[in-house]
């Protein structure tokens, strides 16, 4: 229970910390939030790589979105996301109804304009997470009602894109067009990252 105290206690502060930086003019708004993002980002990368160091290879998206809402969400946040939805195309939305950073904040109307700053944080968290697993991905917060929250993941690994070009081929023709569009496709991402 401390160390969850302290974890809370410990975002608050940075967040604040930055934005009052930034109110005494040696930063913008617009960059905390990316200074948020990216200390989460890094953040994320480590988690990830120490839960998944003793467990199976994951099969594919789904399992590893799996594994962010119950393993990785449980260490982090002491629950398991309330829901999980996908479309099957890449995008994923995980809404958590009783999001801890959030909590101790006052459910009242008047702070939602200040929520989205407090989830700077997670949205990196995640986001990194993905990164060290290999998926590249766009994570944005919404918060409706205080404190409930919803994360929207848009992946963009091999496998989404890949899916996305052989689903619509249905001929012969078609899908040998696809497999070259697919084989261009792997070649960028190989002088991406080379």
């Amino acid at each position: 229970m401390a160390d969850e105290a302290l974890f809370l206690l410990l975002h608050n502060e940075m967040v604040a910390g930055l934005y009052r930086a930034a109110e005494q003019g040696e930063g913008e708004n617009g960059r905390c939030t990316t200074k948020l993002e990216s200390m989460g980002f890094r953040v994320g990368q480590g988690l990830i790589e120490r839960f998944t160091k003793d467990t199976a290879r994951f099969k594919d998206e789904l399992d590893i979105m799996k594994f962010i809402c119950k393993d990785f969400w449980t260490t982090v946040f002491k629950k398991q996301i309330d829901n999980l939805r996908t479309n099957h195309q890449g995008i994923y939305v995980l809404q958590d109804n009783k999001f801890r950073l959030l909590t101790q904040m006052s459910a009242g109307k008047q702070y939602l304009e200040h929520a989205p700053k407090y989830l700077a944080f997670t949205c990196g968290l995640i986001r990194g997470g993905l990164s060290n697993l290999g998926i590249k991905s766009i994570v944005t917060a919404e918060v409706s009602s205080m404190p409930a929250c919803k994360f929207q993941l848009q992946l963009t690994s091999v496998m989404s894109m890949c899916r996305k070009m052989i689903r619509p081929a249905r001929r012969y023709k078609d899908i040998t067009k696809t497999l070259e569009e697919i084989g261009g496709c792997w070649i960028l991402l190989v002088t991406t990252f080379v």
